[in-house]
C-alpha cells in the first residue's frame, strides 16, 4: 500500500512539472520570446530572404540625404555570375524613414525576380534570392518600393522605382 502511495507522488509531480514546463513554453511563445526561423521571411513568390533588423546602406550623409521625406535607396549597376540564385544587392528601408517599404526587384519587361514583405525602418536584404537563373548578358532593372504606412493595415502611400543594370556574367 506504501509503494503505491510512493507510485502514485512521484507520477504527480512528475505530471505538476510536465505541465508547468509546457504552460511556460506556451508563454514564452506567445510573448515572443521564443520563434520558429526568427530570420527567415517568405516573400509573395516563394522564396525565402534573410530580412536584417540592423540594414545601413552604407552611404554616408550628405546635404542630399539628410534632407526631409521619405528615402528611397538608388543603384547604378549590379553583378552577377550566370546560373546563381542570389543577386548581391542591398535592398532596405533607410533607418530615418517614418513609412514601412515593399520592394520588388524586377526586369524591364515585368519579370519579378523578388518582392519583399514589409520592411520597417532599419530593415533590409544584403542578399536577394531569386527564383530562377539568368542567361548571360545586361539587363535593365528595377527596385519599385512601394511605401506604406506603419498602421495595422499597412495603408499604401506613394511609390518610387530605382532603376540600374544587372550584368550577368
Amino acid at each position: 500500500m506504501e509503494k503505491k502511495k510512493s507510485k502514485n507522488k512521484v507520477v504527480l509531480v512528475i505530471g505538476l512539472i510536465l505541465l508547468i514546463a509546457s504552460v511556460t513554453f506556451g508563454v514564452l511563445i506567445m510573448i515572443g520570446v521564443i520563434r520558429f526561423s526568427p530570420e527567415k521571411t517568405e516573400d509573395a513568390q516563394g522564396v525565402v530572404g534573410r530580412i536584417k533588423n540592423d540594414w545601413d546602406t552604407g552611404l554616408e550623409e550628405s546635404d542630399q540625404t539628410s534632407k526631409r521625406g521619405t528615402k528611397i535607396p538608388g543603384y547604378s549597376t549590379a553583378e552577377m555570375n550566370a546560373g546563381d540564385k542570389t543577386l548581391k544587392i542591398s535592398i532596405g528601408n533607410p533607418k530615418e524613414n517614418k513609412v514601412g517599404l515593399i520592394a520588388t526587384l524586377k526586369l524591364s519587361d515585368g519579370t519579378v525576380l523578388y518582392k519583399s514583405t514589409l520592411l520597417k525602418p532599419g530593415q533590409g536584404l544584403e542578399e536577394v534570392p531569386l527564383p530562377q537563373t539568368l542567361e548571360k548578358g545586361e539587363y535593365d532593372a528595377m527596385v519599385a518600393y512601394q511605401c506604406v504606412m506603419l498602421d495595422e493595415k499597412n495603408t499604401p502611400l506613394n511609390g518610387a522605382e530605382s532603376g540600374f543594370e544587372l550584368i550577368v556574367k
